[in-house]
């Protein structure tokens, strides 16, 4: 209790400082200037339906939920499902689930983890159970949802050994908060282990959600008629890219000789297009912009990937990937959407959000390793020049995609378990 408040504390005196950083992202993205009642537990109405609460951070957690949440709908017809998220991004990505079920689907964004805004936000909507994303721990809000015995789980768990030492140096502040759920729903066995370290009990392995997300259709059609337009033209994409990334990228792009080859940036985070696009210029390279409307012409060196919702399609046309956040120690990015896809996959050095999965796809030969953009640059020159042996890391990204489904169905019997009906508080 004393490590809470002492949080507590810490975070009231820290709020200029949040409210700096927020009024400092909308520079770039004013959405960020939207809803802010709701950042301290004010919102303006409940649905009359019993809500199913599922908390998804950004943009990666909301499209990795999608199938749980058509599954929970299906599940409890009477129920709706209140869906929250820190970012806009994140917001604006569920917008296809919004218009399939426009009467059951509410979207918010969690509050700051403080005392009071956690305790508003709880009453105003009172749910029935609650569903954490992947690392979403909030002490004063868990403290809250005990308080009010609200069963809470987290689902698609996964701790990193860098995080597990960040957390145990907070070991008396996260204890209590992993205590409280009623359950955890690892991604693998490393994770349920290293979150059981940490204080977690009943914890269960059940996969990786984002192994359950099928490639729209539409988004594959997409790609593919991009695929057809360019012809037999070879395509490196750099995929969900982050700071810093896509200088090196491109350093190496610049003094590789395959010939008619085209690089496609996709950034990891939209207010940064911009950005990139001057990258690019800097360096004398020929390029144009999704945004722009027009495809590639021949002499195009790169393709800039600045839209929203088309990760599928870029998938698709690609030869191969080269995964963004793994080449600088961010952690590495979702590599199942593109062997979903089967796009054979780079990936650098740092992986360790999705350690599990990296190994895996490895071992199988859907992915391969490369310490830096030099070597993905030298990598990529090899298996375009050996069209079996991509082929073969194509089925081998198809077969790996297909053969670790099955979370979606895991998860939701965990949930009905903790499912009974409740009066209130």
């Amino acid at each position: 209790m004393i490590a809470r408040l002492g949080y507590s504390l810490l975070f009231y005196l820290a709020m200029p400082l949040v409210w700096l950083r927020l009024l400092w992202r909308a520079r770039r993205q004013r959405e960020y200037l939207q809803h802010l009642g709701e950042r301290h537990g004010f919102h303006a109405r409940r649905p009359a339906r019993p809500l199913i609460w599922l908390h998804a951070v950004s943009v990666g957690e909301t499209r990795a939920a999608e199938p749980l949440i058509r599954a929970l709908l299906q599940a409890y017809p009477e129920h709706g499902l209140l869906l929250t998220h820190m970012t806009p991004t994140g917001r604006a990505t569920a917008a296809a689930l919004l218009a399939s079920f426009p009467e059951r689907l509410t979207q918010a964004y969690l509050p700051y983890d403080l005392p009071g805004a956690s305790a508003r936000f709880l009453d105003h909507f009172q749910p029935q159970v609650g569903l954490l994303m992947e690392t979403e721990l909030w002490p004063n809000l868990l403290h809250a949802a005990s308080r009010r015995r609200l069963p809470m789980l987290l689902i698609n768990a996964r701790l990193s050994v860098r995080s597990q030492r960040g957390y145990r140096r907070l070991a008396s502040l996260m204890r209590p908060a992993l205590a409280s759920l009623r359950g955890v729903a690892a991604q693998t066995a490393a994770d349920a282990e290293r979150l059981q370290q940490l204080g977690a009990t009943a914890t269960t392995i059940c996969g990786n959600l984002k192994f359950d997300v099928v490639p729209g259709a539409a988004q594959l059609q997409l790609g593919a008629g991009w695929r057809q337009a360019f012809g037999r033209r070879p395509v490196w994409l750099l995929a969900s890219s982050r700071e810093g990334e896509e200088a090196l990228v491109l350093d190496a792009f610049a003094a590789m000789r395959v010939a008619d080859l085209l690089l496609v940036l996709v950034p990891r985070h939209p207010q940064r297009f911009a950005e990139v696009a001057e990258l690019v210029a800097a360096r004398g390279l020929a390029f144009c912009r999704r945004s722009a409307g027009a495809l590639p012409g021949s002499t195009t060196q790169v393709w800039l990937g600045d839209s929203m919702g088309e990760m599928a399609a870029y998938y698709a046309l690609a030869n191969v990937a080269l995964i963004g956040g793994s080449l600088l120690p961010f952690g590495g990015q979702n590599l199942i959407e593109a062997a979903a896809c089967g796009c054979p996959v780079l990936l650098g050095p740092h992986s360790f959000n999705f350690a599990q999965a990296s190994e895996d796809a490895i071992a199988c030969g859907a992915a391969r390793r490369v310490g830096d953009a030099a070597e993905a640059a030298a990598a990529v020159s090899e298996l375009l020049a050996d069209g079996s042996r991509l082929a073969a890391m194509s089925d081998a990204a198809r077969c790996f995609s297909q053969a670790h489904r099955g979370a979606t169905a895991r998860t939701l019997a965990l949930i009905e378990g903790v499912m009974a009906p409740r009066k209130g508080y």
